[in-house]
């Protein structure tokens, strides 16, 4: 017999005035998954986790999690998930220990329980030098750590993080998805949310979503297979006007800045790609140094997605 998804989401739909802000979305995420929910601010990934979270009522469509309905169990339903908000939610003028006390009674555990978890959770996130510290006064990887342990600390099967590691150095942040990988492992489903590409390698599914539309639903793998053409990379100046002189190339398939440098799709087969994006560059004013192969990546597949979607909505 199949066990039932942790997670069912159908056509789930939220609606503020006339902004649709989800846009009838459905997906279902298996027990013990790490599913990651893609995209850029403000495309409807926070609203979603609300709704999953009983904390949002949706405007049409329904979410099952932990085999109770979303929007009318959702007193119920509150017991049995974990959720960590993109906003840092813990008392700034408590130590991380009261932190903990406070979040475990509110989940109902027995003050034996309460120190039970607290000195685990102290060992397995490493929260040991802080613990007795004022949450307010943690560095930001260190809050994010404190939040997580208050998250989990009921020990639910099912966590949402939303934007967990958003503000936090990269050294933290490989911390943090380790945590993360330790969680599944021990069965517990996770529904993480990041607008940052590199995370999103570490989940074992992907939802890209932009504008409220989920677009893509797979793998990384997967997705990274769909991407048709190669990738180049060059660093020109000034970057946002190499990214408007490419993008209306014939043989350009699509154009995305990555920091001071221009990331460049052509299709293949076009004859001495790196010769061809440096001549157009050169011959529009743009200063570039070497154009070189890139390794694609799911920024590259997102920006395709939402170019063929745009193209779409033209239609």
């Amino acid at each position: 017999m199949t066990e039932a998804p942790a997670v069912v989401v159908e056509d789930l739909t939220k609606r503020f005035g006339d902004f649709v802000a989800v846009d009838h979305i459905s997906f279902a995420i298996g027990r013990g998954e790490v599913f990651g929910f893609l995209g850029p601010n403000g495309a409807g990934k926070s609203t979603t986790i609300r709704m999953l979270s009983g904390l949002l009522l949706p405007s049409d469509g329904r979410a099952t999690v932990a085999g109770l309905d979303a929007a009318r169990e959702a007193e119920s339903l509150r017991r049995r998930i974990g959720y960590m908000p993109q906003l840092f939610s813990l008392y700034p003028d408590l130590t991380t220990r009261e932190n903990l006390d406070f979040y475990g009674g509110l989940y109902g555990l027995s003050d034996r329980d309460i120190e039970r978890r607290t000195d685990e959770l102290v060992a397995v996130i490493d929260l040991g030098r802080v613990v007795d510290q004022l949450t307010g006064t943690l560095a930001t990887g260190w809050r994010q750590r404190a939040a997580l342990a208050c998250a989990i600390i009921h020990q639910p099967s099912i966590v949402f993080l939303d934007e967990p590691t958003s503000g936090v150095d990269q050294a933290a942040r490989r911390q943090f998805w380790d945590l993360i990988g330790d969680l599944a492992a021990a069965g517990t489903t996770v529904l993480v949310t990041t607008h940052l590409m590199g995370e999103a390698e570490r989940c074992d599914r992907l939802g890209m979503i932009d504008r409220g539309r989920l677009i893509a639903l797979d793998t990384p793998r997967a997705l990274l297979d769909t991407l048709s053409g190669t990738v180049f990379v060059a660093e020109a100046e000034p970057p946002l006007q190499a990214v408007e002189l490419l993008a209306g190339q014939d043989f350009v398939r699509d154009t995305a800045l990555s920091g001071a440098r221009v990331r460049v799709r052509v299709a293949r087969g076009l004859k001495d790609p790196e010769g061809v994006l440096a001549d157009a560059l050169v011959a529009g004013g743009i200063s570039a140094g070497p154009v070189r192969p890139a390794r694609p990546s799911l920024e590259d597949v997102f920006v395709a997605l939402v170019g063929d979607a745009g193209e779409g909505d033209e239609a």
